[in-house]
């Protein structure tokens, strides 16, 4: 699902014009890439919440459309034609879809927005139905736009000097972690239009390898030079001058700017600090969670050890060993130079007082 090299990992299909209600969702099936190109059809929600927990689909913005989609699909079978009973009946297939991924917030932030439309939304049910698809589609049209705008605002906010920048990324948040475009891609996409990118440093990003699997391909679809490093690479590079800045996506911002971005990316955050390069997250609104104080109230997800000790059908560890096997970490907000959302580059400290009368449900 492309269009003039631009990635769309999300997307709504009509089956047709006549039939709009018996759509279904067209998911990039991100666990084949890079060997394999593949989209998976989603008809019902239950397979958009294992879509969603088995990685199909995956990046907090992309999580969040997809749950909007999946609310939608599931709201599309419940047989009733009484509003009291249809909203009994969308709280359970919006509790199955929160409970996919605990640490992105998108995921809770479009769950909630659909839930919430559902609720004021007066009318027949079949209306309400429709107006839930709307919403969907409303969210998703919206993402793109917000990453355009995050990759503008971030172009801006990177280092004036040198005029061709060396950009280091950790995991994947380009436009397969989005609707589109991306947000720390997006920002490298900005700066590639703009003739201001020299090279994009991909870590690789253990133990799923997003950034070698998904950033570096996004990085091939599009010709923007691209050069993988293992994650335990990252200081040797900037220790010889390679690295100009760092532009990494997050899955939750608590209130202080504390942020949560795939393992690794606190690592990479002190190592900057060390070397005094500019450290960026790059995140729409909607990833600021205001309701908690700071990253230690940020529940991290744990998951299943084959992930670090298996790859493909290869053991690399022996038998006995225990393992452990977050997804995420939490770079505390002094290590970041600044937050790049749809409303501009914002010092973590600043982001309470500039953004939070904007969070809108």
């Amino acid at each position: 699902m492309s269009s003039n090299n631009q990635v769309y990992p999300v997307i709504w299909n009509d089956q047709s014009p006549a039939e709009t209600l018996r759509g279904h969702v067209l998911l990039i099936d991100q666990t084949r890439l890079p060997n394999e190109y593949a989209v998976v059809e989603i008809n019902r929600y239950e397979d958009m919440a294992r879509a969603i927990e088995t990685m199909i689909v995956r990046g907090a913005p992309a999580i969040g459309v997809a749950a909007a989609y999946g609310v939608y699909l599931g709201a599309r079978d419940i047989q009733t034609t009484d509003r009291g009973e249809f909203l009994a009946q969308l709280e359970p297939i919006a509790q199955r879809l929160r409970a996919t991924r605990p640490t992105a917030v998108n995921l809770f932030w479009a769950i909630d927005r659909m839930v919430k439309t559902a609720h004021q939304t007066l009318g027949a049910v079949a209306y309400l139905k429709q107006t839930l698809l709307d919403t969907a589609k409303a969210i998703n049209a919206d993402d793109v736009q917000t990453c355009h705008q995050i990759g503008d605002h971030g172009l801006e906010a990177l280092p004036a000097s040198p005029d061709k920048l060396r950009l280091l990324t950790h995991c994947n948040a380009g436009a397969l972690a989005t609707a589109g475009y991306g947000t720390a891609l997006g920002v490298v996409r900005s700066a590639w239009r703009d003739g201001r990118l020299e090279r994009v440093y991909a870590d690789e990003t253990r133990p799923r390898l997003q950034g070698a699997k998904l950033t570096a391909w996004e990085c091939v679809q599009e010709g923007i030079p691209v050069t993988v490093i293992t994650d335990n690479m990252a200081a040797h590079c900037m220790q010889r001058g390679m690295i100009d800045a760092v532009v990494v996506g997050a899955d939750r911002i608590a209130a202080n700017g504390d942020a949560a971005n795939k393992i690794g990316t606190y690592s990479v955050a002190l190592i900057a600090k060390a070397h005094n390069i500019p450290f960026f997250v790059a995140a729409p609104l909607s990833t600021i969670d205001f309701a908690i104080a700071d990253g230690a109230q940020i529940p991290i997800e744990e998951r299943n050890p084959s992930e670090v000790h298996t790859v493909g059908e290869t053991l690399l560890c022996p038998t006995g060993a225990e393992f452990y096997n977050p997804a995420f970490d939490v770079t505390p907000a002094a290590l970041i130079k600044a937050i790049i959302t749809e409303y501009g580059a914002i010092a973590p400290a600043a982001l309470k007082d500039q953004l939070a009368s904007k969070q809108v449900v």
